[in-house]
């Protein structure tokens, strides 16, 4: 009997005390206070985009590109696109590069204003970075400026061009990492993009100190073409700056080499530095061919020059790689027509 009473006890203090929960949270709820709601007047004004135009109606989209492009030399140039240029119009500014902007933009504009979506506001404007953009499209783009650049007058020539290559694929004009012509990465790693197979020859034991940063690659090359072509015996074509076979190229430092000389070491000029040295670099002094200068020489000067093979004559068997010893003017003498001195 007690315990029948015990427990309907129980459950009537349970049932009291989920009421008295139950009111006081209403009781709390009404002495709160209305969510205030904002009057028309209060609320945030969308911005006015149906009389933007130019310029104006691309910086509301792309603020970032404007802020990164502002940084280049191409913003000072925006006076200067030439009469005809592809786009240029009352505003050369973004249209210059990318066309006229007009229907791209408004495109745009009207689908934010009602809150939408259009896919094809984007093929209203040339996009140079699109998938369905051609190097040979872009290339011509940026050519309607650059076109008479001294640097660009060989483009025709260029082996970057003739693979494909675009601008764009090593300058970027909103995301550059250099300030000087807009590379998209320092040299030599932008070149090595490529080129990794020459890389090793860089750290070879002789070489010319590219990735020290003490020599660029543009230094010798050039990336937009030459006024010749110079096939190296690897079959590799090398942009080589100023001559096609290559050699004042390497006169602009070794000036003490060129000459010209009374008697000349015909190699040096029908064939160029390269006929000896390994220009990037190699295991040998003076990046030579050969590490036994004797070789070197006998590869050219044979049984044929000197009616007998030198290094067959037991009477020079000690002097085989001892030929500048007598012939020290290698690469040229105004005393000598054996190069003796």
């Amino acid at each position: 009997m007690r315990e029948c009473l015990k427990s309907k006890t129980f459950r009537f203090l349970v049932v009291a005390l989920i009421w008295l929960s139950a009111t006081a949270a209403v009781v709390f709820a009404q002495n709160q206070p209305a969510a205030a709601v904002p009057s028309p007047a209060q609320a945030v004004a969308q911005p006015d985009t149906s009389k933007l135009t130019g310029t104006d109606a691309c910086l509301h989209c792309h603020k970032q590109a404007a802020e990164q492009i502002s940084k280049t030399v191409h913003t000072a140039t925006y006076d200067q696109v030439p009469e005809g240029a592809v786009g240029a119009s009352g505003s050369t500014n973004c249209d210059g590069c990318h066309g006229s902007g007009k229907a791209h933009a408004d495109a745009e504009l009207e689908a934010e204003r009602t809150d939408t979506k259009n896919p094809e506001a984007k093929k209203l404007i040339f996009n140079f970075l699109s998938k369905d953009t051609t190097p040979k499209v872009v290339n011509e783009r940026c050519l309607t400026c650059h076109a008479s650049s001294t640097s660009h007058l060989n483009i025709s020539n260029s082996f970057h061009r003739l693979n494909e290559v675009s601008c764009i694929n090593c300058h970027s004009p909103h995301h550059a990492t250099t300030k000087e012509k807009l590379l998209v990465k320092d040299q030599p790693e932008l070149c090595y993009s490529c080129h990794l197979q020459l890389k090793p020859q860089f750290d070879m034991p002789f070489h010319h100190r590219v990735n020290e940063g003490l020599v660029q690659c543009t230094d010798c090359h050039d990336q937009h073409g030459t006024g010749g072509v110079w096939e190296s015996s690897t079959g590799l074509v090398r942009q080589v700056r100023t001559s096609a076979s290559g050699d004042f190229v390497c006169f602009k430092c070794h000036a003490d080499k060129q000459g010209p000389f009374v008697f000349e070491h015909a190699p040096v000029r029908t064939e160029g530095c390269a006929a000896c040295h390994i220009p990037h670099g190699g295991a040998n002094a003076h990046m030579l061919k050969y590490s036994n200068i004797g070789l070197l020489c006998l590869s050219c000067h044979t049984a044929a020059t000197f009616g007998h093979t030198p290094v067959m004559d037991p009477m020079m068997s000690d002097q085989q790689n001892a030929c500048p010893l007598c012939h020290v003017a290698i690469h040229g003498s105004n005393f000598n027509n054996d190069l003796l001195r």
